[in-house]
């Protein structure tokens, strides 16, 4: 196994839920059906991604810092949408993305772009993804949908090397 680089960081921003939505995220993931071969989410890292940056320059860090930090009220989100996508993940999206959320999210984009730091360019589709390795699961024939009031916060995380979890370099909001 190779060391990862010092020298970079593997990033992303994201919206962590309140307690109250972390609990019904949790209670969601539960009533699933799940293969042998999941490897469900842990409870902890539950969040909604609004990028994912990858390997970025540590030297990058105050940048990404100071042009992140954009106002956002914040807005209602609702996951009611429970999918395996192909590979295997299995997550609760979102069936619209409400526009203050597409708004931010767009905002970064351009902020991202002017670092030089890649932006994904497929529709956005905000989701919490339950499991990985999760072919053949099974969402319960009814699901509560999980309402979230996301924001005024969101963050830039770090994702730390050898799975050991996330590290919140910056809150923004």
């Amino acid at each position: 196994m190779t060391q990862p680089d010092p020298a970079t960081l593997r990033l992303f921003i994201g919206l962590w839920p309140p307690p109250e939505t972390h609990a019904a995220l949790v209670a969601s993931s539960q009533a699933w059906s799940w293969p042998a071969q999941a490897r469900r989410t842990r409870p902890e890292r539950l969040h909604v991604t609004l990028h994912f940056l990858g390997e970025v320059a540590s030297a990058l860090l105050p940048a990404l810092r100071r042009e992140l930090a954009v106002e956002w009220s914040g807005c209602e989100l609702v996951l009611d949408q429970p999918v395996v996508w192909p590979g295997g993940i299995a997550v609760l999206e979102a069936s619209v993305v409400p526009a203050p959320l597409a708004a931010l999210h767009g905002v970064l984009a351009g902020r991202l772009r002017c670092l030089g730091v890649p932006v994904e360019e497929r529709r956005y589709r905000p989701h919490v993804t339950l499991a990985r390795k999760a072919l053949g699961a099974r969402p319960p024939a009814t699901l509560e949908p999980v309402a979230w009031r996301a924001g005024p916060g969101f963050a830039l995380v770090q994702s730390l090397p050898g799975g050991r979890g996330y590290e919140t370099l910056q809150s923004f909001g």
